[in-house]
Formats: C-alpha cells, sequence, structure tokens
C-alpha cells in the first residue's frame, strides 16, 4: 500500500544538514543533504507503518500539504512510502526451493564446491536487477 506523507526539511543553523519534521507521526529525522534527508524521511515513514501495523494501531490520515505552516527558511514536500514493500525487504528469512538441474551440471558444480545458494541468489538478483 502506497502512501504519502507531508514533511517538512528545516535547514540547520551550522549548515550541517537538514531536520525533518514528520506530522502525522510526531517525528524526526536528519539528512545531510536535501535527497538524504527525504530518504530518511521515506525510511522513517516505513518503520513507523510497519511498527504501526505490528501494533494493530490505525496509520495517521495524511494532512494535507496546503494546511501545514512553513517557515520561510523551512521546505514543505510529500514523501511517498510503501510499508508492505519495506516489510518484504526487511523480511530476509530463507526459504527452501526446489529446482531441477541437469545431473552433469550438478556433478560438476559439486566437484568445483559450489555454493547452489549463493549461485541461485546472485543470479535471481542480477536478473531482478537488485544490488
Amino acid at each position: 500500500m502506497k502512501i504519502c506523507y507531508p514533511v517538512i526539511l528545516t535547514k540547520c543553523e551550522d549548515g550541517s544538514g537538514y531536520l525533518v519534521t514528520i506530522p502525522d507521526f510526531d517525528n524526526n529525522t536528519f539528512g545531510e543533504t536535501i535527497p538524504e534527508a527525504i530518504e530518511m524521511a521515506r525510511d522513517a515513514i516505513n518503520l513507523l507503518g510497519v511498527t504501526y501495523e505490528d501494533k494493530k494501531w490505525t496509520l495517521p490520515e495524511p494532512s494535507d500539504l496546503a494546511t501545514l505552516h512553513c517557515e520561510a527558511n523551512e521546505i514543505k514536500t510529500l514523501v511517498d512510502a510503501d510499508p508492505d514493500a519495506y516489510r518484504r525487504m526487511l523480511d530476509n528469512r530463507s526459504v527452501k526451493k526446489n529446482c531441477t538441474i541437469p545431473s552433469w551440471l550438478n556433478e560438476k558444480a559439486e566437484q568445483a564446491n559450489i555454493n547452489f545458494s549463493a549461485v541461485l541468489q546472485s543470479a535471481l538478483k542480477e536478473q531482478l536487477h537488485i544490488n
């Protein structure tokens, strides 16, 4: 479930980065640059979304960006998040998959001490363009 929440970025007076306020969750985070601040906000919103779901709490409705008060030195913007996708990314448990390969290939791979699971994971990541 993709959602967008408003955030406010406030440039730190010492120039070290941006304080990010997430009003709907009464939460803050920080980033050294605007892209990093937005990414940190996305990460925080996703993590909060997963936490709310785990505790059976209702996610807050996103505020209307236009109604948020913002000072002259602040930036207000929307940040998209997908707590369901975030949960899947965090769920790094192993699952067993059966696959079939030719016998000769199996013998060669075993002789070379190939880790079948590592090769399959690597190939899947390559096919799916996942780093």
